[in-house]
Formats: structure tokens, C-alpha cells, sequence
């Protein structure tokens, strides 16, 4: 008999830009042992999970967790009395803090979690990546945390042009001038806040692992993946899983080192000399994660195996060469469901249950 959960979901902006959301959907749509209700959680009325019939069950507009932890739980409350959720699967960057600090407050309300601690979200942060390398043993670009436009002329003398402009939370973007530089600093500072980080710019092959740690030293699952095709927004079009025992081999042991619980993306340069450089580690389960799902590793499933409580043995192989590209796609839907949705604040998937 299958076990029948109710999991919530965020990042359902699948767009060019796309969140975790739905590829995690996707994964979990394919676990085996499971009878799943998906609760999509959104904080903009138009992004693309909501209308998808074959994914989200039903869908709740929660407010920015800028808004205040407070006013974002009372709003999971309000959720949970009338779904009774299970599990809780946030894929944001900047709502990971206050889902992460109520952890406590969340299990009262009987949802499961299962994301890294405090200290490990806060010391892999891009604008301490430096020191973070020094204390793992990994090489690391050098990095400057810009917090004034006046500080940008002071870089042609620690920097070499291209760089790397950051924001704290997302956007990467190449410089190759002061007044790029400059023009970055002032669109991502407006987005995302200060700091703003300069970053060397490592010549290289950028590969990626999407990774699994049990919060025990233990990698439960992990796929290294090259990027095939690259947005203007620097996200994978394309990609293709590889065969790389060094950069395995330093996921392993940064998990083994970190204890690092939960989903996680590490994002390094291969340089033509061999050498490894760690540009970015994202708390959180990428938007290419069902290509894991595609080489044999459902990492959704064993996170949400994690999550309830259970032992998951680990996954020690996947195979190579298999291939993702994203493609666009028009839904067509009615007005009517963006206006309840946004009168409400809720939306059930009718054209599933009609369906059905």
C-alpha cells in the first residue's frame, strides 16, 4: 500500500530564470512507494507552477519572507490546519534562513524539514567563500564585497579584467570595465542588497554536482553534470552527465567535513591545468536535479525519505552521458483561475480533478 503524504513545494517560476520548484515535483511525481499530494507555494500569481494540472494539486500565495518570519508562518499555519502538510521542500536561497530558524516551530505544526544548519548555510555564503575555502582545503577565486559604488575604481589594482559582479543571494554576471562593473553594482544591489561581490574571473570548464548529505558526514546521493548550453543568465539550457573523480571526490569530502544536511549544488571551474576552483555553493537542490533523477539518482525522494525520518542507503552511481535540454512551453489556462488566485489567495487544480 502506498504512503500517502502531503508535501509543500516553492520555486514554481519555471522560466528562464526557473526555480527547483517543479523539476522536484517532477522527481517526487516518480517515487516509488508514494501516494503524494503536491501543495505549490508562490509568492508571485503568475509563475508557471501553478497552472500546471499534472504537477501541483492545489496552490497557496504566501508573502516574501521579507515581509517577516512571522507574518510567512502564520500564513503556513493557516495552510497546514486545512492540508495537514507533511513536508516542507523550500528551493529559494533567501527564504532558507527563516524556514531553517523555524525548523522547531515548523515540526509543532507537524512538518517535516530537512535543510542545513545555520552554520552551514552561513559560512558557504559567496561573500566569505575565500575563508570557507581556507578552512576545507579547496581553491577559491579570489573575491573583494563591494558596498559602495566609490569602492569599484579601487579594483584595477587587486583585479584583472574580466571579473565576476555577484549578488548575494543570485545573479552572476562578466565585467570587462569599471562602468560594467559599476552598471551591475547598481542593477543587483537594487534586487538583491548589499553585498556586492567581485569575483575573479578562473578561465575553465565550469562543471556541476547537484549532491545529498544526511547531516553525518554522509553523501546519500551526488551527479556531476557539464553545462551544454548557457543563458544570457548564466543557467543551464543543456547539460550532460560526467565522469570526474576529483570533483567527486572533493563532494564527498567537503560533505564528510561540512556534515552538510540537505540538497545541495556546488559549482567549481576545471581549469586546462587540472585544478579545481569553487565559485559558488547553493544551499539548496538545483533546477537541473531531474537530470539526477534521469542517470538513476531521484535525490527529491531520498531528501524526502530524510525528512520523515527514514534510513536511505546511498546511491553510488549514475549513468554517464545522459542528456537534459529545456525547451518552452505555452499552457493555456482562463482568467478566471489567476483571478481567484489572486481574490483569494488559493487556486485547486480543477482541470486535474475533472480528469480524474
Amino acid at each position: 500500500m502506498k504512503k500517502q503524504l502531503t508535501i509543500a513545494i516553492t520555486g514554481l517560476n519555471n522560466t528562464d530564470n526557473p526555480g527547483p520548484g517543479i523539476p522536484v515535483i517532477r522527481s517526487l511525481r516518480e517515487a516509488k512507494g508514494f501516494d503524494l499530494r503536491i501543495i505549490g507555494l508562490a509568492y508571485e500569481n503568475l509563475e508557471p507552477g501553478i497552472y500546471m494540472e499534472d504537477m501541483v494539486d492545489k496552490t497557496y500565495q504566501i508573502p516574501y519572507p521579507s515581509g517577516g518570519a512571522d507574518v510567512l508562518l502564520e500564513r503556513i499555519q493557516y495552510i497546514t490546519d486545512k492540508e495537514h502538510i507533511d513536508v516542507l521542500i523550500p528551493n529559494f536561497d533567501a527564504e532558507l534562513y527563516t524556514f531553517m530558524k523555524a525548523e522547531k516551530r515548523l515540526l509543532e505544526m507537524g512538518i517535516h524539514t530537512f535543510l542545513p544548519t545555520i552554520e552551514q548555510f552561513e559560512e558557504r555564503h559567496k561573500a566569505v567563500l575565500p575563508k570557507y575555502g581556507e578552512k576545507y582545503g579547496i581553491n577559491v577565486p579570489k573575491s573583494t564585497n563591494l558596498t559602495s559604488v566609490s569602492d569599484i575604481r579601487k579594483l584595477k589594482k587587486e583585479y584583472e579584467f574580466p571579473v565576476l559582479v555577484k549578488g548575494k543571494f543570485y545573479d552572476a554576471h562578466i565585467a570587462y570595465n569599471d562602468e560594467q562593473v559599476t552598471s551591475y553594482f547598481n542593477k543587483i544591489s537594487a534586487k538583491w542588497g548589499l553585498p556586492i561581490i567581485i569575483q575573479e574571473f578562473i578561465k575553465g570548464t565550469e562543471v556541476n554536482v547537484v549532491a545529498l548529505g544526511d547531516g553525518e558526514g554522509n553523501t546519500i546521493g551526488a551527479v556531476g553534470m557539464r553545462k551544454q548550453f548557457i543563458t544570457d543568465k548564466g543557467k543551464a539550457w543543456g547539460g550532460i552527465t560526467i565522469k570526474d573523480d576529483k570533483m567527486m571526490d572533493i563532494t564527498y569530502k567537503l560533505i564528510e567535513q561540512t556534515k552538510w544536511r540537505g540538497g545541495m549544488e556546488l559549482e567549481m571551474i576545471r581549469t586546462n591545468d587540472g585544478k579545481y576552483y569553487m565559485i559558488e555553493i547553493n544551499p539548496r537542490i538545483p533546477a537541473w536535479v531531474y537530470l539526477a533523477v534521469g542517470a538513476g539518482q531521484n535525490i527529491p525522494e531520498a531528501l524526502l525519505r530524510l525528512a520523515m525520518g527514514e534510513k536511505v542507503a546511498p546511491m553510488t552511481s549514475y549513468t554517464l552521458g545522459t542528456m537534459f535540454v529545456r525547451y518552452s512551453f505555452d499552457m493555456i489556462g482562463d482568467i478566471s483561475q489567476f483571478e481567484k488566485l489572486s481574490m483569494t489567495g488559493e487556486l485547486e487544480n480543477i482541470h486535474k480533478k475533472t480528469k480524474q
